[in-house]
């Protein structure tokens, strides 16, 4: 007897991709691991198998491991690569500066040096002014870590050569670089990459994120520094984020890996974002606030505008002093759900 639905089915939003559902072809994988006993906390077969699809996608000296979620994921490895009189540069719209409440501090202990950029994206400058102003003075914190988001907060995506570039930079500095990659396959489907092409970089640790396209919940943190491989598993363990079933969390990857889902997935999202750009770039009363390169729309509009389109859709306010907002696309956004949104907006401008 199948469970009632608490909520409507058919409704859809435009806050965020952790709003949608579960794609038919992760939950197949859930069902399929459930069947029968597997050994606990990782050593199962589908962890197993997910090592080799890891290792095919990043290379061979990459390392997996599993966690429940995004939060979790940036502590451990920013714990990973940052000793304790050491300090993480990021920008002001880092998700561990807005998004993660105390947790960087409270449970890592972890000093953040925050950056204002306008696009959301830090540069090589700004990792060198730090490092110049702060390394070898004992009075101020030492930048060890670089923080990047890809894609970042303001829905942008680091170009290849971008990405080498800060990496490069970090390490003339002395400083290990960490990839949040919440959104990694909708940055790869933008650039048209491989996520090998976002090992290459010279990134030390990211994460491989999948709760925002497609699964239930779970993100993949990717050890690519041999370095920092041994002291992982008690990191995952000790921030609380091993998981005693932890089969479930690798069959999902397991089937988001295989045959290219994962980039299917990302490119459907980020080809509803260019849809709803092209169909209402050219309105009246629309300003773009950020270059459309992922699956997200930051604009802004008349206060007034905003107010009646909160009445028929969920989406975020990002800054209301000027009107911006921001509108995400999901794996199972469709095209006419969008074209609701597009006659709404072209309604109330007029």
């Amino acid at each position: 007897m199948s469970s009632k639905a608490l909520h409507n089915r058919s409704h859809f939003a435009f806050a965020s991709d952790n709003y949608s559902g579960v794609h038919p072809t992760i939950m197949d994988a859930i069902i399929t691991a459930n069947g029968g006993h597997q050994t606990a906390y990782g050593d199962d077969i589908y962890s197993r198998k997910l090592d080799e699809l890891i290792a095919e996608c990043f290379g061979q000296q990459a390392t997996n491991y599993p966690v429940f979620n995004g939060t979790g994921a940036n502590i451990i490895a920013l714990s990973a690569l940052t000793p304790r009189h050491g300090a993480v540069i990021c920008t002001t719209n880092a998700h561990i500066y807005n998004d993660e409440s105390n947790a960087p501090a409270y449970v890592a202990g972890l000093r953040l040096l925050p950056v204002k950029t306008a696009d959301g994206k830090l540069t090589p400058a700004h990792i060198k002014s730090i490092c110049q102003s702060n390394q070898g003075n004992p009075h101020a914190p030492q930048p060890t870590t670089v923080y990047l988001s890809q894609v970042t907060e303001l829905g942008t995506c680091y170009t290849l050569d971008e990405l080498i570039a800060i990496t490069t930079t970090a390490k003339s500095f002395g400083l290990y670089t960490y990839l949040d990659g919440a959104r990694l396959a909708n940055a790869c489907a933008y650039l048209g990459c491989n996520l090998s092409d976002i090992a290459a970089t010279g990134i030390d640790i990211l994460t491989l994120g999948g709760t925002k396209n497609g699964l239930m919940m779970g993100e993949c943190l990717v050890v690519l520094n041999p370095a920092f491989d041994g002291i992982m598993p008690y990191l995952r363990k000790n921030h609380l984020q091993l998981a005693s079933k932890h089969r479930f969390i690798s069959a999902q990857f397991v089937a988001w890996l295989t045959d290219g889902l994962w980039l299917t997935l990302a490119r459907h999202s980020n080809q509803m974002a260019q849809y709803l750009y092209q169909k209402i770039k050219q309105l009246d009363g629309i300003k773009f606030t950020q270059p459309v390169q992922s699956n997200a729309v930051f604009l802004s509009l008349p206060k007034v505008i905003s107010q009646k389109l909160h009445q028929e859709f969920s989406f975020y306010d990002w800054n209301a002093q000027t009107g911006e907002i921001r509108l995400v696309m999901s794996f199972d956004t469709t095209a006419e759900q969008v074209d609701t949104l597009i006659d709404a907006i072209k309604e109330y401008l007029h």
